[in-house]
């Protein structure tokens, strides 16, 4: 003869199940947060490290960081924000490096992190993901060719501003053969980053 277990029972089980995984979870939550920002400020490091020599400062960028409005951004409800992360020496700025989102990609934006100097020449461009074609789009990957890092050393005026676009549209940079979407979204990209420095250089240097 079977027996019904009252519904109450059945409720305690439950209630009691899931308490038990509402602690594991916090638990985990506990346990794993801090690794996971520790990994992301390492990745974050990484990233500057490619963009702003280690030689011209002797502070941690990261801790010194300012965020400016920039219509341009891509943020939501009006309100977007370029966080600068400012590098110095000797108490004195030697750099400033942001990460942006270049649009008009083939696959999508391409997320680029640039390192600029005070003069507003660039101290190296990097990407940071992408979405575009393996073996055409891609090589705006470091990885993959040498094309992003031609970019060390230019500013706004080197060249003149019109000609900040891949040679098929009367630029100085090369496009790649078969994939010309991809290099004209990061040279304009790279364009609209210096553009910003300049109208922005002011705020960037600002003590806190």
């Amino acid at each position: 003869m079977s027996t019904i277990r009252p519904t109450w029972v059945h409720a305690t089980i439950l209630g009691t199940f899931c308490a038990g995984f509402g602690v594991l979870l916090a638990a985990t939550d506990i346990v794993t947060k801090e690794p996971i920002k520790d990994r992301a400020l390492e990745d974050k490091m990484n990233s500057l490290g490619q963009v702003i020599p280690k030689s011209i400062h002797d502070n941690n960028p990261v801790a010194d960081a300012v965020a400016i409005p920039n219509p341009h951004a891509g943020g939501h409800g009006g309100v977007s924000e370029t966080v600068v992360y400012r590098a110095s020496m000797g108490g004195k700025f030697t750099g400033f490096a942001y990460e942006l989102d270049a649009s008009g990609g083939y696959g999508g934006p391409v997320k680029l992190m640039l390192g600029i100097d005070p003069d507003g020449k660039l101290l190296g461009v990097r990407v940071i993901s992408h979405k575009e074609t393996p073996g055409l789009g891609d090589k705006i990957d470091a990885a993959k060719t040498d094309w992003i890092t031609r970019f060390t050393g230019l500013s706004l005026g080197n060249p003149p501003v019109e000609k900040w676009k891949v040679k098929k549209d009367g630029g100085q940079f090369d496009q790649f053969s078969g994939a010309t979407i991809t290099p004209r979204a990061v040279v304009g990209g790279i364009r609209n980053g210096l553009e910003f420095f300049a109208a922005n250089k002011a705020r960037m240097m600002e003590k806190k």
